[in-house]
């Protein structure tokens, strides 16, 4: 029998949370207006003799992601000036969680490890914006899944 996803299963979006433990304090990260992180797999070409092709081998993996945030934060600025002026770097721990109480699936959180920001706006104006936003790049260096989905039927 064929299945079909229904649609009160689409996780909305808006429903979620975002935290982060930096230099040992929770940061309710109630500004961000989205965050996505991909883990890449880099890879090998392996030419092999007699064929035309090359084969790929995995030989790691990168851990990257952004995020898009209102311009109502000084954190990540303090965070980057730390750097800029004692090179002391920071590194923290992220947790994304969706969980959409309409939905069957139940809620996802994962952990990301070892978040380090590469970019901040230091300043920003303007005039035709209703509202200001930035967006901050970041790498990761390990990640943990508390809860998971639950699977769909047919799945």
């Amino acid at each position: 029998m064929a299945t079909t996803i229904r649609a009160w299963d689409v996780i909305s979006g808006s429903l979620g949370k975002c935290y982060a433990t930096i230099n040992g304090n929770r940061e309710d990260m109630i500004y961000v207006k989205d965050v996505e992180a991909r883990i890449k797999k880099e890879k090998t070409e392996i030419p092999v003799l007699g064929q035309t092709g090359r084969k790929h081998k995995a030989r790691g993996w990168v851990g990257t992601g952004s995020m898009s945030i209102y311009y109502t934060t000084t954190l990540f600025r303090n965070l980057m000036m730390d750097y800029m002026r004692h090179g002391k770097d920071t590194y923290f721990d992220m947790v994304v969680e969706n969980n959409d109480p309409s939905s069957d699936i139940g809620r996802q959180t994962i952990l990301l490890k070892g978040v380090n920001i590469d970019n901040v706006v230091i300043t920003k104006l303007d005039i035709n914006s209703e509202t200001l936003e930035e967006r901050l790049d970041f790498t990761f260096n390990d990640v943990e899944i508390f809860n998971r989905f639950n699977r769909l039927i047919g799945e």
